[in-house]
């Protein structure tokens, strides 16, 4: 893999296409209505922003995250040692945990680290560390529009990057990397990974990007809002949001999506996270 991330970049064409879905997803998400969207031509990087990535980022800049900040951040209960300190979890959701020492280099806190990790997904990250990344790296983060249009690889209209079947040639047919098994007291791994992933597992959509679906959540620009206009208005020319929020919206869902909680591993799904929040799961990729 290319060690400059802007080296990986794919260059896409812009057009129309119809963005959002109103089959599936979660009303307060604000996912539909499905509405036409066009684009002006654009790059954006084929893989997620690795933890080498990263790491010549903050060799070159001191840059200090804002977990490192922070002295703290989420992590999945069930990546944590049996005998780990017991820690706060969040009301609702128990299996975060505010886990101190927690940050991009000790993903599970203290005792962890990066050095079979190098070729996966930097985590952590907030979006003021992604935004300054991608100013480091001449490149900015894409908008919500953008990334969900690359993330279709050409396919309008379908949950997932490759259609609309988790796993179209059978059970053994594992194409993301989600969370399998029962969640989330255990992850089972059948796809091969329990936690991240290399940026480049499994195959790449119609456009050449991988792991759109699943593995991390990836930063975009936009602030989260869910007024998106009329649908049959003429169709919106690279829209970037509402101007202000308390979110940014984030895309793509992570290893620890499952059925039976969060599906927001398809493509049209959203959510958003405070810009300065940081977890287990939570990374980007880069646009320009």
């Amino acid at each position: 893999m290319n060690s400059d991330p802007l080296a990986r970049m794919v260059e896409l064409p812009g057009g129309r296409f119809l963005m959002g879905t109103d089959e599936g997803g979660y009303p307060s998400d604000g996912e539909g209505p499905v509405r036409p969207v066009v684009l002006s031509p654009f790059a954006i990087s084929a893989t997620a922003v690795t933890t080498a990535d990263f790491a010549a980022f903050t060799d070159a800049t001191g840059h200090v995250t804002t977990a490192e900040r922070e002295g703290w951040s989420f992590v999945f209960a069930g990546h944590l040692p049996d005998d780990f300190e017991a820690t706060r979890g969040v009301v609702g959701a128990e299996w975060w945990r505010q886990v101190f020492g927690a940050d991009w280099r000790h993903p599970e806190g203290p005792d962890s680290d990066i050095d079979d990790r190098l070729d996966h997904p930097v985590v952590h990250t907030s979006y003021i560390d992604a935004a300054a990344f991608a100013t480091w790296a001449g490149g900015r983060l894409p908008t919500e529009a953008e990334w969900e249009y690359a993330a279709r690889g050409g396919l309008d209209g379908k949950r997932l990057p490759w259609g609309d079947e988790n796993r179209p040639d059978g059970p053994d047919d594992h194409r993301f990397n989600i969370f399998t098994g029962t969640f989330p007291t255990e992850d089972s791994a059948e796809d091969g990974w329990a936690g991240t992933c290399p940026v480049d597992a499994f195959a790449p959509n119609g456009y050449g990007l991988y792991n759109c679906s699943g593995n991390v959540w990836e930063w975009t620009s936009d602030w989260f809002g869910t007024d998106h206009g009329d649908p049959d208005a003429a169709p919106r020319t690279d829209p970037v949001g509402t101007p202000l929020g308390v979110g940014r919206v984030v895309k793509g869902g992570s290893h620890l999506c499952h059925d039976s909680y969060c599906h927001r591993y398809r493509v049209a799904a959203r959510t958003s996270n405070p810009p300065d929040s940081s977890a287990g799961n939570q990374g980007f990729r880069l646009a320009r």
